[in-house]
């Protein structure tokens, strides 16, 4: 099982700055998943920055989330 997220920052245009519970800060870029439907709401940049934790992973409202290995493993170091 890889890290949890434990926190969010929005960073524009469309990445988010996450910290997890190994210690690790990681970048996930959005863009490539905006074009499914699920995701097309975070096209809009000020509902995008929104993002929060819950359960150990990012949420946007209760219909948008990432999974928790896909934020980990796809997510570039910085």
């Amino acid at each position: 099982m890889n890290p949890r997220v434990i926190k969010v920052e929005y960073q524009s245009p469309y990445k988010l700055n996450l910290s997890f519970s190994n210690n690790t800060i990681k970048q996930f870029n959005l863009l490539p998943y905006l074009h499914y439907p699920v995701y097309k709401v975070l096209q809009n940049e000020t509902f995008c920055k929104k993002a929060r934790v819950w359960n150990n992973t990012v949420i946007w409202d209760e219909m948008v989330d990432f999974d928790l290995d896909t934020l980990y493993l796809e997510s570039e170091p910085i």
